[in-house]
């Protein structure tokens, strides 16, 4: 499909290119997407620019960059060929035993292994050939261009206040505690607001530069003040890092549960209080009516539902979160 402007044609190849050459800001990287030369892509851009009369992209110190008007076009670009992909795209099917879809999941690693564990497990037993990609997200990664481009399926996220311009879904609802050494003082007595603002603290690194985490949330209200004393990557880490140590590392009861049976470690209540941490699944309208991700968001909401279900028979609170109420999307 195409449109025309003048003797040029703008079809859905030269919409491709446009979009990709905004996000990548290099002719070189665009042809390496399409697998195609750079040659070809520098064709594309010429005919881009006469078709739409601006260079779209000039080169400045630090490379090459999108013009003003490059960027209101992309969104226009964008929203026209999903429509595009609608029209002439014929409703599909999906069986999950024969496909093979790779599936991309964005996520930080503060949910306990054992999710992603039930979720590789269920994958190889209903999905045998399909294939599980799983991104770490990081302040440099915009993960809401990446569901808007396809280039991620599903992001994981516990933000207070998730995107509203994505569909979301509950996965778990967990209380936040304290895990420190087994044999941390504060393991037999507890901990109090002091001992808490007193304690050394491992923190893990940011992992978006738009949300601020609800731990993160809270004590910026309160005005409580902590010893960040080492930063980690990796959720994974910090548990390590806390055995036979004075640090204390505040996160979600079931990742807590899950590490302090593998170390020696202890939970702590927190002195705070702080509001239940939401585990939710985020993705865009784009994929919102495609089988195949239904079937993968169903997937990932049944690990959810385990994991609660395990933690609610004694090992912990955690809970199916409910319904997050009007404005948001269950897929």
């Amino acid at each position: 499909m195409a449109t025309r402007r003048g003797d040029e044609m703008l079809d859905t190849y030269l919409l491709t290119v446009l979009c990709l050459l905004v996000s990548e800001r290099s002719v070189s990287r665009v042809a390496l997407r399409l697998n195609q030369s750079q040659p070809t892509i520098s064709v594309a851009l010429r005919r881009l620019r006469d078709i739409l009369g601006d260079p779209l992209l000039v080169r400045e110190k630090g490379g090459m960059v999108p013009t003003e008007r490059a960027l209101s076009l992309v969104e226009h670009a964008r929203g026209a060929l999903n429509e595009i992909e609608r029209m002439v795209t014929a409703p599909e099917s999906f069986d999950p035993f024969t496909s093979r879809q790779v599936f991309r999941i964005g996520s930080p690693d503060y949910l306990a292994p054992d999710f992603m564990s039930s979720v590789a497990t269920r994958l190889r037993r209903e999905a045998p050939h399909a294939h599980l990609k799983v991104h770490a997200l990081g302040p440099a990664f915009d993960f809401e261009q990446s569901l808007a481009e396809g280039e991620l399926d599903v992001v994981i996220g516990n933000w207070p206040e998730p995107p509203d311009r994505m569909h979301l879904s509950m996965l778990l609802e967990d209380e936040i505690v304290c895990l420190v050494s087994a044999n941390h003082p504060l393991a037999q007595k507890g901990m109090t607001l002091q001992d808490y603002q007193a304690a050394v603290h491992i923190v893990p690194l940011p992992y978006s530069m738009t949300q601020r985490g609800v731990i993160d949330s809270v004590l910026a209200a309160a005005r409580i003040e902590r010893d960040e004393r080492v930063s980690v990557q990796s959720f994974n880490v910090a548990p390590y890092l806390l055995a036979g140590t004075d640090m204390v590392f505040t996160t979600s009861r079931h990742f807590a549960t899950f590490y302090s049976k593998l170390l020696p470690l202890a939970i702590v209540e927190a002195p705070i209080k702080f509001p239940s941490m939401r585990f939710y699944q985020l993705w865009h309208e784009r994929h919102h009516l495609s089988p195949a991700h239904r079937w993968l968001r169903r997937l990932l909401g049944d690990c959810g539902q385990q994991l609660g279900q395990q933690l609610g028979q004694g090992l912990g609170t955690a809970t199916v979160a409910p319904d997050p109420g009007p404005g948001r999307s269950e897929g």
